[in-house]
């Protein structure tokens, strides 16, 4: 059964580690990630396909690669098939991003599937570190974390 705290847990390790006032979430289901972030003073958009959920800023559609980057970080919680695509937009923007993973879009067990995310993170060149990170939570617990290297000053 997953952990009721999951949402809250996540938020505040998102605000301890990024200073990221604008944040897509993404397959975000209700919107529940959302809540608690915007509750910590970041400014959320959840995609999602869902008819039914909270009242936050909503995005009805899937979230691709070709979503205009209006935001400094990308975060999934359980984003099932979103996965990859979190950490490829993320790559390609030059953004930082954190992912809960729990289902492969593969049919892969979990533990090769994480290893197979950090390696494609990594592959991308798009970050300087890539590391995981454990939350105090019940179920899937593990986050993949991705930063790109400092932008020099001109």
């Amino acid at each position: 059964m997953a952990d009721k705290r999951r949402f809250d847990l996540f938020a505040d390790f998102i605000v301890s580690r990024f200073v990221a006032p604008r944040v897509f979430d993404v397959a975000g289901g209700q919107g529940r990630l959302n809540e608690a972030l915007t509750r910590r003073g970041r400014a959320v958009t959840t995609f999602d396909l869902r008819h039914k959920h909270l009242p936050v800023t909503y995005a009805q559609r899937i979230f691709t690669l070709e979503e205009p980057c209006d935001a400094e970080l990308v975060v999934g919680m359980h984003p099932d098939g979103a996965t990859r695509v979190i950490i490829e937009y993320a790559a390609r923007h030059g953004l930082p991003f954190a992912v809960v993973p729990c289902c492969s879009d593969n049919g892969m067990p979990y533990n090769p599937w994480m290893r197979h995310l950090a390696e494609l993170a990594r592959g991308t060149g798009g970050f300087a570190t890539v590391e995981e990170v454990t939350l105090t939570m019940d179920g899937r617990a593990r986050v993949l974390v991705g930063e790109p290297a400092p932008v020099a000053p001109r």
